[in-house]
């Protein structure tokens, strides 16, 4: 198998050409990413730590499953992809699109497109992506970030700012996951 083609977009997100995973990173181009968090019934969030074989930020904690979009793939094929090839998850359209960020250094020149999803695991997690996972509850999290944020992937700072700190977290997340917090 040869090496990843990713799309190389602009700031707007719209694709302007395509280049090899390697040349996109050595370059610092723009370029895609879908995120997945995945909620339990009692509001914890999975999280995996990515491992330490990974190219970029390996063995940092991250999103419950995320990936680069291959070239011409659409946000949401690559948000159901990463779900199964990551931790195993069939989402049967259950993911829900969240919001978007913008390419930057914090998302290693990625503009991301943040899902969630509901299940109960258990997961079967690809040792090649991920080293270990686990359930947390947000104020763990929280705590978490706030004491060692040097643990976490630079773009899950930046989407659980928004999702659970930030000012939409009721809409964004949906009452069940907030009756205990």
């Amino acid at each position: 198998m040869g090496e990843e083609i990713f799309d190389v977009v602009n700031e707007r997100d719209e694709v302007v050409g395509r280049e090899r995973r390697s040349e996109v990173h050595r370059l610092g181009l723009m370029h895609r990413a879908a995120h997945v968090l995945v909620f339990n019934r009692r509001g914890q969030v999975f999280l995996q730590k990515r491992s330490k074989t990974k190219d970029r930020q390996p063995g940092l904690w991250d999103s419950s499953a995320s990936g680069h979009l291959a070239a011409g793939e659409s946000y949401d094929a690559c948000a159901v992809r990463e779900l199964r090839e990551e931790i195993g998850l069939e989402s049967s359209g259950s993911l829900e699109k969240l919001f978007s960020l913008p390419a930057s250094p914090q998302t290693d020149q990625e503009h991301v497109w943040v899902y969630r999803c509901k299940a109960e695991g258990p997961f079967a997690l690809d040792p090649a992506e991920v080293d270990e996972g686990g359930w947390f509850d947000p104020e763990e999290v929280n705590r978490w970030l706030a004491e060692r944020p040097g643990d976490f992937a630079g773009a899950l700072i930046q989407i659980w700012e928004r999702v659970v700190r930030g000012s939409h977290r009721r809409a964004e997340l949906g009452d069940e996951y907030n009756e205990n917090h």
